[in-house]
């Protein structure tokens, strides 16, 4: 049975945890490089697995040899993702719930995520989350991405919680990973775009779910 009430805060990943938005950013690198004649390669998706915005865009530089800024990268992904994320990108199932749920309990929320402060403040404006949450950091603000822990320990530096009783929601192994390095609790749900590494968040996460209904069945 899956528990909230043990812990004094819950962070959330955002892409493919909070939202139902990774599908949209398989199909950004493909149009990105595909303006530059470069084939998608199929390891991409998880090199780049849990790097900050501004790491990744490093990665395309040096990978691809790219001739661009990286701020000229990084506005160009922003504004083809800014349309999706203000207009057609939904709250995961039954999060809502579970955050409602989390408050009347008193329990504190921040979002800790590798996506950009822009498409982040997109978000939260399209779906009224800001009054929501607390604390709402990206890894850009930090030392290092996802699999390090800087990120959830930044969070709960601002929520003023101990790590040991933060409870993290993530989909990605990276994620679960910088959850459990930070001394958290980690329960991972599953997404389309990590569902190919399935068995090892699995093994790696204190509990795993298809969807967000699992924990409002404990409640």
């Amino acid at each position: 049975m899956l528990k909230l009430d043990n812990f004094e805060a819950i962070i959330f990943d955002l892409d493919g945890t909070l939202i139902d938005s990774m599908w949209i950013w398989k199909q950004i690198d493909i149009d990105f490089l595909e303006k530059r004649n470069i084939v998608l390669p199929d390891d991409l998706q998880k090199d780049i697995e849990g790097m900050s915005f501004t790491e990744t865009a490093h990665y395309f530089i040096e990978r691809f040899a790219l001739n661009e800024s990286l701020e000229e990268i990084q506005r160009e992904w922003n504004e083809m993702a800014k349309q999706f994320y203000s207009n057609h990108i939904p709250l995961k199932e039954q999060v809502f719930e579970v955050i409602q749920y989390a408050l009347t309990k008193g329990i504190k929320l921040g979002i800790g995520t590798s996506n950009s402060r822009e498409l982040l403040h997109e978000v939260m404006e399209a779906h009224g989350l800001t009054a929501w949450f607390e604390s709402v950091r990206t890894s850009c603000e930090v030392a290092k991405g996802k699999p390090s822990p800087d990120i959830f320990l930044k969070v709960a530096e601002d929520l003023k919680v101990n790590p040991e009783k933060c409870l993290v929601f993530e989909d990605t192994h990276a994620g679960v990973m910088a959850a459990k390095n930070a001394g958290m609790t980690v329960y991972a749900i599953y997404d389309d775009l990590s569902a190919p590494y399935m068995a090892v968040i699995k093994r790696d996460a204190d509990a795993y779910i298809n969807s967000f209904s699992e924990v409002l069945e404990g409640l």
